[in-house]
């Protein structure tokens, strides 16, 4: 959709004005149509100046889910290879599926407004309100053995809490492994599900969901789960608006070695100049602790990244991006 290429441009520099030929040319579209889109998105509730000879810049957005919003950060990465924004869906996890069946492409990221029909493990039902949370499920197609898939959830979960304390300052723990927990309440789910090759029982698709709570207030929660349960409002006594900052996206890493200890890891890195940080730091009720690290981002040569990865005897696994500012070597 023009408006979201339009859109993702303009984010891509937000501190920079974007000329309607420069888009037109980059875009293969006519400069008309460039400012056809840029009234629509005005329309729409974006604040986008133009100045003469110099061209147009977002100034403001409102509290919108667009793929347009998110596609210059993931530029060039796995995950959100394609970004898929829907008003209401019965469920992310299975809007992926589906378009895993039809064959999309491994990244394909789906955020949904509402889901009507969201589910937790064992089928539990998680709430999912309308403008209300953050659903979002990824599809991968990891060539690994099986065994290889144990750990996807927990680094998932790793990313979350990373996300949010570089969102929003809130340091949040894990309950083994899917449940994110912010002042002793569940505040995001996970659910992994697998699809399996019927002839070999290879998995040829992983979908990855994850449901954050928002916008949810005690009301919205009700009483049956207002005391298990917060959000990111509650938490914050507002609620999280999107940001203008600009600030780029970085790799997240995972090192794994079974043989060392998770102190041994951590030590062992640092004398090679690289910090790293415990997965146990997020881990709630685990004993003993997974023997993994997560290490690495975007700034930190990848020479460095594999001479870690050496060091501990294993390789390198990207996973997930993640803001610049959540960087642990920084």
């Amino acid at each position: 959709m023009l408006q979201d290429e339009i859109l993702s441009l303009l984010r891509s520099e937000p501190e920079a004005y974007r000329s309607g030929e420069e888009m037109s040319r980059q875009l293969g579209v006519s400069r008309a149509a460039v400012w056809k889109a840029v009234e629509a998105l005005r329309r729409a509730g974006y604040e986008i100046v133009s100045a003469p000879n110099r061209g147009y810049r977002l100034s403001a957005a409102p509290d919108d889910l667009r793929a347009g919003e998110l596609t210059a950060a993931l530029s060039g990465r796995l995950v959100g290879r394609e970004v898929v924004c829907l008003d209401t869906v019965d469920s992310t996890n299975s809007e992926v599926k589906r378009r895993a069946a039809d064959g999309a492409t491994e990244g394909l990221a789906v955020l949904s407004d509402e889901q009507t029909a969201g589910r937790g493990r064992r089928g539990n039902a998680f709430q999912s309100l309308k403008g209300k949370g953050l659903f979002c499920s990824v599809l991968l197609r990891p060539r690994v053995p099986l065994d290889a898939l144990g750990q996807l959830t927990a680094w998932t979960a790793v990313a979350v809490c990373r996300a949010i304390e570089a969102c929003c300052g809130l340091t949040c723990g894990i309950k083994w492994t899917n449940d994110i927990i912010l002042n002793g309440k569940k505040l995001c789910g996970i659910l992994t599900e697998l699809e399996f090759e019927a002839e070999s029982a290879a998995a040829v698709a992983v979908v990855v969901g994850i449901g954050v709570n928002v916008g949810q207030t005690e009301a919205d929660f009700g009483p049956d789960l207002s005391p298990i349960a917060t959000s990111l409002t509650q938490a914050l006594g507002r609620f999280p608006h999107l940001s203008l900052s600009g600030e780029g996206a970085g790799l997240h890493f995972l090192l794994t070695a079974p043989h060392l200890t998770e102190g041994e890891m951590v030590q062992r890195a640092a004398r090679s100049g690289i910090r790293v940080s415990p997965l146990s730091r997020y881990c709630h009720q685990v004993s003993p602790p997974p023997s993994t690290v997560v290490v690495g981002y975007a700034g930190l040569p990848l020479e460095q990244l594999e001479a870690c990865a050496n060091l501990l005897g294993q390789a390198l696994d990207p996973v997930t991006p993640l803001p610049e500012d959540a960087r642990p070597n920084e």
